[in-house]
């Protein structure tokens, strides 16, 4: 799954790596984002065609909802289901999006323990995440834009972590999965795979992470006191203090 993640990156670095338009977006950088808050988000205009970057509040809400209370519960959708799940199919089909981040957080439970790792692509680079969003009108007819971020089986160096990680879409697949490019469901399912293990970069931190108030640069570095396996890796030079 993904609950938390990281952006140390602002807007502005955000909107070029993406090749965004729109007018910079007003939200600070986060090194412990958390669910219903807002994340940076890709999506393709509609008329345009263009790339926008815009905040979206992080957790689903279907068009169909009575109320917003249960977004905290879709803050993933599952990649296996998204064709055929309520909350899920109608966004799958015509509001595909990229949430950016820098990497994000995992925990691996160990009986009653659970240490927090980060994990990042291993060469620094900001990541793409496959998400899906949504607008939902509210009694007094404001709307609501949220996101989800879809997930996979875990790869083979996440799965001693967690059974699931979010799908991570290279370069190449984005403007197919945000619709730039016509696709048919069967091949954009087919991009909803667990990147190479060589892709990404992990390493234990501190439990500070646990707490959402706890939001700074040093929750990145490499906890000393952890007990992990030697071969995994260091933060990206991009991604230390």
């Amino acid at each position: 799954m993904c609950g938390r993640y990281f952006q140390q990156r602002g807007p502005a670095a955000v909107a070029r790596y993406f090749e965004t338009v729109n007018p910079l977006p007003n939200l600070a950088a986060s090194w412990n984002r958390a669910p219903t808050q807002d994340a940076l988000v890709v999506r393709r205009h509609p008329e345009t065609g263009l790339r926008h970057l815009d905040p979206l509040r992080w957790g689903l809400v279907p068009r169909w909802a009575k109320d917003p209370s249960g977004a905290a519960r879709m803050i993933n959708a599952r990649a296996e289901s998204l064709a055929e799940k309520p909350a899920f199919r109608e966004a799958f089909r015509k509001r595909r999006c990229l949430v950016t981040a820098d990497g994000f957080y995992e925990w691996k439970t160990d009986g009653k323990s659970k240490q927090p790792f980060a994990v990042a692509l291993a060469d620094g680079a900001p990541m793409a995440l496959a998400g899906l969003w949504e607008g939902w009108r509210a009694p007094d007819g404001t709307i609501l834009r949220t996101c989800t971020i879809v997930t996979t089986e875990a790869n083979e160096k996440l799965s001693a972590m967690h059974h699931r990680m979010p799908v991570i879409l290279p370069r190449e697949a984005w403007g197919r999965w945000l619709g730039e490019e016509p696709a048919e469901e069967e091949a954009l399912l087919g991009q909803l795979r667990p990147c190479p293990a060589a892709m990404v970069a992990a390493w234990p931190v501190s439990p500070r992470v646990n707490k959402v108030a706890e939001n700074d640069a040093g929750l990145l570095a490499r906890d000393p006191l952890a007990v992990a396996p030697p071969e995994l890796d260091d933060p990206p030079p991009e991604l230390r203090d």
